[in-house]
């Protein structure tokens, strides 16, 4: 990985919807980007030095429906209110991250057209999976179900190339690498034959597979991937949380430590697919254990605009099922409500003490003791000089935890008075030794 990956953290958001944009591409240029500026600073002030972008790229709605990669959609603006945006931030010292949809593209990509007019004489087929009818009619291969969602053809050498040139376009002018959207549905050898090619004009880029289920560690190592998103992870969180089962978190953070041996996972409690983590926990006294184990266990933090400050939404599976999780924001940070703040200062004091601590990018989470209702694990320092312990009780009375000879103090907690090893209900705490 690139050196200033190991110390990013994304705060991600969709920009179509974050902005505002209407559903329906438009021909006419709204410089909806600007928009972005004002929330730079609150960015930083919350900790993160990335923004991790959801599509930009001309596309038919929600933008997963690409229709020209190279250009900006005009519902945003055009491509120098982009080089403004990469300006601004990098005048503040922020990363920039793509979202590419590579496996797929809109109805209306342009090379899909052509085949909708000429149909097998087009010189575009083989873009596509294609099963061709003796009346000439065919029939093709989408994304999970979804018409609108037309399948490339990655064995398609021109379809590699094409995929190479807007890698490249990007990140000579101002992009740091890329999320790659449905990664799981790509073959590995096509990722890695793109990624060989632009890495070796742009060997500091990232690139973030979208991996929902798999073999992590395999499909990050075949497709020469950076990271891939930890699924595993986020489910087990809200759902042990829910459950009062500590045995699910536990057992899912060894499988946290096998994928951090081989690549730095991308750690979530929220992103643009999910329903809100405010939304999804059944008790909201719970919502600072979760936050406390992303930004204590290993791998790449990214905080979902909004989840700052404890916004709810619930995602849907149906038409316009995004729209709860997908608000539009205001103008400017200080247009939000003040009863957010409590999270956002929560969020700012458990990045402030990952940044204090960087080496827990690649530590390893060791469990100290477990019962149903309250788990306890360590994460030593890699050079071996002590480390840190977390706390966390979900029960209705206070635990209390054997941590053995450990010298601990606390750094960070839900409640700062008490003994150190001692948690009240439904309570949480950090600890260094």
């Amino acid at each position: 990985m690139p050196d200033w990956s190991e110390h990013v953290i994304w705060w991600q958001l969709h920009p179509l919807t974050f902005t505002g944009a209407p559903d329906e591409a438009t021909t006419e240029v709204v410089p909806r980007l600007e928009k972005l500026h004002p929330w730079l600073d609150y960015v930083i002030e919350l900790g993160a030095n990335g923004l991790l972008l959801g599509p930009v790229f001309a596309a038919a709605t929600h933008g997963y429906d690409t229709v020209d990669h190279f250009r900006i959609d005009a519902r945003l603006g055009d491509e120098p209110m982009w080089d403004a945006l990469v300006e601004q931030a990098r005048g503040r010292g922020l990363r920039l991250l793509l979202d590419g949809v590579f496996n797929h593209v809109g109805r209306e990509f342009p090379h899909f057209q052509d085949v909708l007019a000429h149909g097998d004489r087009s010189e575009y087929k083989d873009w596509f999976h294609l099963t061709f009818a003796e009346d000439g009619t065919f029939t093709y291969r989408d994304f999970e179900g979804h018409g609108a969602l037309v399948a490339l053809n990655h064995e398609n050498p021109a379809v590699r190339q094409y995929t190479i040139d807007v890698m490249r376009y990007w990140l000579d002018r101002g992009a740091d690498g890329w999320r790659l959207d449905a990664a799981y549905q790509v073959p590995a050898e096509f990722w890695r034959a793109v990624i060989g090619e632009v890495r070796t004009t742009h060997p500091d880029a990232w690139f973030l597979g979208e991996v929902i289920h798999g073999d992590y560690a395999e499909i990050a190592r075949a497709g020469d991937l950076d990271s891939v998103t930890q699924y595993e992870l986020w489910k087990s969180l809200w759902s042990s949380l829910n459950d009062a089962n500590f045995w699910e978190l536990a057992w899912n953070l060894e499988r946290h430590n096998e994928f951090a041996a081989g690549f730095v996972p991308q750690t979530f409690v929220g992103n643009h697919d999910v329903t809100r983590i405010a939304s999804r926990l059944d008790d909201p006294r719970h919502l600072g254990h979760a936050l406390t184990v992303l930004f204590t266990v290993a791998g790449i933090p990214s905080v979902y605009a909004g989840d700052e400050q404890a916004f709810r939404g619930v995602k849907y599976d149906r038409a316009g099922g995004d729209a709860e999780i997908r608000p539009a924001f205001p103008s400017t940070p200080g247009e939000l409500a003040d009863l957010g703040a409590p999270v956002y200062r929560l969020h700012q004091d458990l990045i402030g003490l990952r940044r204090r601590h960087s080496w827990l990018t690649r530590g390893t989470a060791e469990k100290i003791h477990l019962v149903n209702e309250a788990f306890a694990y360590e994460i030593r320092r890699p050079d071996g000089d002590g480390g840190l312990v977390v706390l966390l009780n979900v029960s209705d009375a206070p635990y209390g935890f054997d941590l053995g000879d450990r010298p601990v103090k606390r750094l960070l907690a839900s409640r700062s008075e008490g003994p150190e090893a001692e948690i009240e209900a439904h309570g949480w705490a950090v600890l260094e030794y």
